[in-house]
């Protein structure tokens, strides 16, 4: 039986083989902040299984915010809250993981410092749910008599919760496969064809005009082109991605429309 390798053994993604005249992420300074960045993220969600709790809750308190019809002031909180939570839980990791490596032997001051990390978040957590049942019960009780007069306000919002439902499945995706690529270049899921696929699905569903709809995945197909001409991402890859943007798109917006 063959060892894993380290680097997965600690969530670390290597990166994407490119064509020689490629560029890469690491060549420009400001991408590669981001890059960085959300290499953090995919870390966190792939060795912590709160990181992943927090990322469902999110997921799920984004849709309601769209099926409740939350007004903006609500939904504005809520994203606030979710940040917040999710900012902390990445501190907590970050400090869990310098006491690790500081720490050889069992220390009271390395157990304090998780300990009141871990309370941050749990401090945070217990907000959200306060802030949670004050925003969704406002739109709870008054869901029936909205819904009748609040269908144009759902495009607008369902652009925005369904762009940040794909990115969050998308991090779940490439943190759960793991394998090859950076956060933002290459890996087991394509992020672009995922949104480009989820953009196109809700233009088509949205203006319902078989022109505009062929054109939109016309050029949702041609930014899934490019990543595998690139060399950045596999067929298989795009396709992953193609398909998770075009059923959670979907999927929302049936929801919302039912």
């Amino acid at each position: 039986m063959t060892a894993e390798p380290a680097g997965r053994k600690a969530g670390i993604m290597h990166p994407a083989r490119l064509p020689p005249k490629a560029k890469r992420i690491s060549d420009s300074r400001l991408w590669s902040s981001f890059n960085y960045a959300f290499a953090g993220i995919l870390y966190a969600t792939r060795t912590q299984r709160n990181m992943r709790v927090h990322l469902a809750a999110a997921a799920l308190a984004l849709f309601f915010t769209l099926y409740l019809r939350l007004e903006r002031a609500y939904v504005a909180v809520v994203v606030i809250v979710i940040a917040l939570v999710l900012a902390l839980e990445l501190i907590n990791t970050a400090i869990e993981a310098v006491v690790d490596l500081m720490t050889v032997a069992h220390h009271p001051l390395a157990k304090v410092a998780k300990d009141a990390s871990a309370a941050a978040v749990l401090v945070a957590s217990m907000a959200a749910l306060i802030v949670g049942y004050l925003a969704f019960y406002e739109g709870i009780t008054r869901a029936g008599a909205q819904v009748s007069v609040a269908v144009a306000s759902v495009p607008r919002n369902l652009v925005v919760v369904v762009i940040a439902l794909v990115g969050i499945a998308t991090i779940f995706a490439k943190a759960l496969a793991g394998g090859r690529g950076s956060p933002l270049q290459g890996g087991a899921v394509s992020g672009h064809a995922a949104l480009a696929f989820a953009g196109a699905t809700l233009i088509a569903l949205l203006n319902r005009t078989l022109v505009v709809g062929l054109l939109a995945y016309f050029l949702a197909l041609l930014v899934s082109q490019s990543r595998v001409e690139g060399g950045i991402h596999s067929v298989r890859e795009v396709v992953y991605g193609g398909v998770l943007g075009l059923v959670v798109s979907g999927t929302v917006f049936l929801l919302c429309q039912a």
